[in-house]
């Protein structure tokens, strides 16, 4: 599997995941333009997707798949739950898929959704399979819990929300209350903290590779991020870059994993 997170935060969320000959996209939160653009970085034409898999209907999310999809004919696969409120926001035909919570594949990739807590009426975590290789995506969600952490579990690469940091957060002047609240909330976003809590969770199942996902750009930072997670996996013992690899991916293109 190869695997490239090509956006990734509020303004547009993007990622790109290769196994064998099929070729799918997780969301498309950026015009068609932007998408094709980076898609060339990675030598891959939008000709050669085979399917987009849609986490849930947010903006940044879904913003360029009516048209990338209806100008290349590419499939949608949506939770049956989210198909009413995804069709809701396109405006050209494009083939949806609607699936159930009980494993299928788009050609050579196994995939495994789950439900997460967000502010929708279904958002959709996603692990990845081949032969014994998994790699999992799951952000937008306001908590994480036993369920989640099952589902994870024994994910190589995990693409994880960090948001934000809870202080700054709370101290940004630009946020009205009730945002500040839904952020913050049960079905909102997850913190740096709750992000390192999880982490620690994952490394007992064999996890060995985190890419913080989803950050704010106003609420956090690379930087901000990467070492509130750093510390607080420290006060459990657990060394950056010895028991765990930590990235963080942006608005830009980002790493790309080979599994």
């Amino acid at each position: 599997m190869r695997i490239c997170n090509l956006s990734s935060g509020s303004d547009g969320n993007l990622t790109y995941l290769e196994c064998g000959k099929t070729k799918v996209l997780i969301d498309d939160g950026l015009s068609c333009k932007e998408t094709i653009k980076r898609l060339c970085l990675l030598g891959v034409s939008p000709v050669d997707i085979d399917a987009v898999l849609v986490t849930h209907e947010h903006t940044d999310h879904i913003k360029g798949i009516d048209n990338l999809c209806f100008k290349y004919n590419i499939p949608v696969y949506v939770h049956e739950d989210g198909l009413t409120s995804l069709e809701k926001k396109l405006t050209k035909y494009i083939k949806l898929i609607p699936f159930k919570d009980n494993g299928f594949e788009v050609g050579s990739i196994g995939v495994q959704s789950f439900a997460v807590p967000h502010d929708v009426k279904r958002c959709t975590g996603y692990s990845f399979y081949e032969n014994q290789k998994k790699i999992s995506i799951v952000t937008d969600l306001g908590h994480t819990t036993t369920e989640i952490i099952k589902n994870l579990a024994g994910s190589t690469l995990v693409y994880l929300e960090a948001n934000h940091d809870v202080q700054t957060l709370i101290n940004n002047p630009k946020y009205p209350f009730q945002l500040k609240q839904r952020i913050l909330g049960e079905n909102g976003h997850l913190s740096n903290k709750v992000s390192a809590e999880t982490i620690y969770e994952l490394l007992k199942s064999g996890t060995r590779q985190v890419v913080l996902s989803h950050l704010s750009t106003e609420n956090n930072s690379p930087t901000l991020a990467y070492e509130s997670v750093k510390l607080a996996l420290e006060e459990h013992g657990v060394i950056e870059g010895t028991h765990i690899k930590i990235d963080v991916a942006t608005l830009s293109p980002g790493a790309i994993f080979k599994l």
